[in-house]
């Protein structure tokens, strides 16, 4: 029962829920069991302009995540996962949102050191983006954490697993769809390598959180490479030149509890490169960011004691994007800070923050392009 409780924790993580939650639970056959959660974040966000052709300041109330949970095992080995959402119900207008499965997979535990997952689930790049989406220590991930194709998800295998007596090392290799369509210059699949080091309390799971809220002693190091051949033309017109996707990322997480409060400090650098199609002649489906180099570095401090009702934790972070375009219009600076409280832990939390977009070259007619100042108040709700 120890490989089934290990393989529950794995998969409540990638698909960005709480371990420690769990809503209605139906038993079955000699080993199964499935598992029902519902999660929901509703965002208030007030920006400086409205929309990219009016400049006026806006306020606009929306469900940033809106989601429904399967999961279980059929037996100690096979394990399964499928996540409904209408993420973004009401976000500027748009209202009615349809639901659809943002993942939905299997899972095959034959050792620690020997796992698989097969179906949609999250691309296993970017630390940021294997955070938990409902466990963050910030209110949401740096636009760099997201690669061009896939976004956050993907669709193929993956083959993963702990080494070591303490786990202390865990290696992970997946072959999924990546870019498809009428504009790749060849369809051949995704190849996607990552590796960490724990050298404190291991992170043994698929998916990490952005804090632990003082409950460990986190100290990784990670490094991931993710490629793709013959993802687009130089040339689109005369289909020609062909192109390869070629990105790493090198990324550092530190959490630990002392008297005086619980400290965090996290940070990554992003690499993304097509040979600089993106300022040749390409497809007119091409990404703008797949020339991108990014960074963030975010810190937070949970306090020891409780502050009425619940417990705070103030964060702050930075990120830098440089779009490597000839027009240089996406490059920018973004500066947070604000603050979590928790009324139940995860289950019950209220954030606030306060975001400065800083643009490098702003653009006169864009106002989605100029400098810009956010505020966000998010309620979060897990069942």
């Amino acid at each position: 029962m120890k490989l089934v409780k290990n393989t529950i924790a794995a998969a409540t993580l990638l698909a960005a829920s709480s371990a420690s939650v769990a809503g209605p639970y139906i038993e079955f056959g000699e080993q199964g069991f499935l598992e029902l959660n519902y999660s929901m974040q509703l965002w208030s966000q007030y920006r400086d302009y409205t929309s990219a052709n009016h400049d006026g300041a806006g306020n606009d109330i929306f469900l940033r995540r809106n989601r429904i949970t399967l999961m279980g095992q059929q037996s100690d080995i096979v394990g399964f996962y499928a996540q409904l959402e209408a993420g973004g119900d009401s976000r500027a207008g748009n209202d009615d949102k349809a639901v659809s499965y943002r993942d939905a997979y299997i899972t095959l535990d034959f050792s620690d050191a020997r796992r698989f997952i097969l179906g949609r689930f999250k691309n296993t790049f970017t630390r940021e983006n294997l955070e938990a989406c409902l466990e963050p220590l910030t209110l949401d991930r740096a636009d760099a954490s997201y690669s061009p194709f896939g976004g956050t998800r993907d669709t193929g295998a993956v083959m993963w697993g702990n080494l070591g007596d303490t786990a202390a090392f865990q290696y992970r290799v997946m072959v999924a769809d990546g870019r498809e369509g009428d504009d790749v210059a060849k369809k051949l699949p995704r190849i996607t390598t990552r590796f960490h080091w724990s050298a404190l309390d291991p992170e043994y799971d698929y998916g990490y959180r952005g804090t632990y809220l003082g409950t460990r002693r986190i100290f990784t190091l990670g490094a991931s490479y993710d490629y793709q051949a013959d993802v687009a033309y130089a040339d689109y017109t005369n289909l020609s030149d062909k192109k390869d996707y070629k990105a790493w990322t090198v990324d550092g997480f530190f959490e630990y509890p002392f008297k005086s409060g619980t400290y965090t400090l996290s940070a990554a650098y992003f690499d993304y490169g097509i040979g600089n199609a993106i300022n040749q002649n390409p497809d007119p489906s091409l990404p703008t960011n797949t020339e991108l180099e990014g960074f963030y570095v975010k810190a937070g401090y949970l306090y020891p004691k409780p502050v009425g009702v619940g417990r705070l934790q103030v964060f702050a972070r930075h990120d830098g994007n440089d779009y490597n375009l000839d027009s240089g219009a996406l490059d920018r600076k973004l500066t947070s800070v604000g603050a979590n409280y928790y009324i139940n832990g995860q289950r019950l939390k209220l954030t606030a923050e306060y975001q400065n977009v800083d643009f490098k070259n702003e653009d006169p007619s864009n106002p989605a392009l100029q400098d810009y100042n956010q505020f966000t108040l998010g309620f979060q709700f897990i069942l």
